[in-house]
């Protein structure tokens, strides 16, 4: 084939890729100007164009998050999330945030753990699912996420308030192993005490039954006599 043959070939092709590049841009400039609303048609359109850009996905996720369209925020992510790649801990973790907003705890766990098994080092996914746990009362699940991630983000500007929230779950476990220790003794005295008690009614049954015993014994051994007495 002649390479004049070939222009009208790669014009074909290249045309609608610019004009993924186009809308995607668009869309992007939008987004970072902080212009959900305008940012929403060409990103959608991006995505039709080209299904394979993943960062228009997160772009439209987070636009639709800005303007409270939350179930199509849900599903673009959902789309998203089987392509994702090398982005599908951010993905995850997106979608954790997103049903984290929705009151969705159990959901909000469950996909901060995908990015987390997506990515073992994603530390916002870590700190996350900690603080999802301390909503729904999971205490010991939500420390080591927190230990997790301060390992992970050291200098972490949150790192002072992580700290404080980790020996208050501390000072929460030494007072439930208190009660614990507390409960248990007071139930192995209130044990004792059952115990002392039955075997002193135990006793007092038993000197009553040796005492009855005893009255029973005497009276049998009374001998009778026959015949009448006779006065001499």
């Amino acid at each position: 084939m002649k390479k004049t043959a070939l222009l009208p070939l790669l014009t074909v092709l290249w045309i609608p890729f610019l004009g993924a590049q186009a809308s995607f841009s668009q869309g992007e400039d939008y987004f970072m100007q902080n212009k959900p609303q305008e940012a929403v048609p060409f990103l959608e359109t991006a995505i039709l164009e080209n299904p394979d850009e993943i960062r228009a996905y997160l772009y439209l996720g987070i636009a639709y998050q800005q303007l409270e369209r939350f179930d199509d925020a849900v599903a673009v992510y959902l789309k998203a999330l089987p392509r994702g790649e090398s982005e599908t801990s951010r993905i995850a973790c997106n979608l954790g945030n997103l049903y984290f907003t929705m009151g969705k705890s159990d959901s909000a766990d469950h996909y901060y753990t995908q990015a987390i098994e997506a990515d073992p080092s994603y530390a916002a996914a870590y700190l996350n699912r900690a603080n999802i746990r301390i909503k729904t009362g999971a205490l010991r699940e939500a420390l080591p996420d927190y230990e997790f991630f301060l390992s992970l983000e050291p200098h972490s500007p949150k790192r002072i308030q992580i700290e404080q929230v980790m020996s208050l779950i501390r000072s929460e476990f030494a007072a439930q192993e208190k009660q614990r220790l507390l409960a248990e003794e007071a139930a192995r005295a209130e044990a004792l005490r059952r115990q002392l008690l039955l075997e002193e009614v135990s006793s007092s049954l038993q000197a009553a039954a040796e005492e009855s015993r005893g009255l029973s014994s005497g009276a049998e051994a009374v001998q009778g006599y026959e015949g009448e007495f006779e006065l001499e």
